[in-house]
């Protein structure tokens, strides 16, 4: 939970802006080994386009990993089995995972901020959280910042 509130705190401090993101993907997914999972994230309003999305893990009791930022890209050391992706006709971001293992449960966060702020100049208003218990943990600036998870579990 610590962990949680210093990755949405470090994400808020991060970007100070992005769409307002929902995550359409349930609260908990169940899959099976070896299966494909697919996560979404829509966006509410403007175009997908504009933003860049990025995927986080987080294991329990352990800080997040980035598994895909700038939409597509998979950082060092992440399995191909992740790959992220755009749909310009849905509006939406996906995270898929491919022959999905057991190392793969964990809790998967979907930011977005606005391609064309720059971090250094990004407007931090005040912010409200919700509880990750919830089905989205939510950070809000005057920019409008939001970041969604969803669980994977594999049985």
């Amino acid at each position: 939970m610590t962990w949680t509130l210093l990755f949405l705190a470090f994400l808020y401090h991060l970007t100070g802006s992005c769409a307002q993101v929902v995550l359409t993907q349930p609260k908990s997914v169940s899959t099976s080994l070896e299966s494909t999972v697919k996560l979404s994230c829509k966006l509410n309003s403007g175009n997908i386009g504009s933003y860049y999305i990025h995927w986080y893990q987080q294991h329990e009791g352990r800080s997040p990993t980035t598994m895909i930022y700038r939409d597509d890209k998979r950082p060092d050391g992440v399995p191909d089995r992740f790959s992220g992706s755009i749909d310009s006709s849905s509006n939406s971001a996906f995270l898929t995972i491919n022959n999905v293992q057991t190392e793969d449960e964990a809790i998967y966060f979907c930011h977005s901020y606005d391609s064309s702020i720059n971090h250094s100049d990004a407007n931090h208003g005040g912010s409200k959280t919700k509880s990750p218990q919830s089905t989205s943990c939510e950070i809000y600036s005057e920019k409008n910042y939001c970041c969604f998870m969803s669980s994977v579990k594999v049985l």
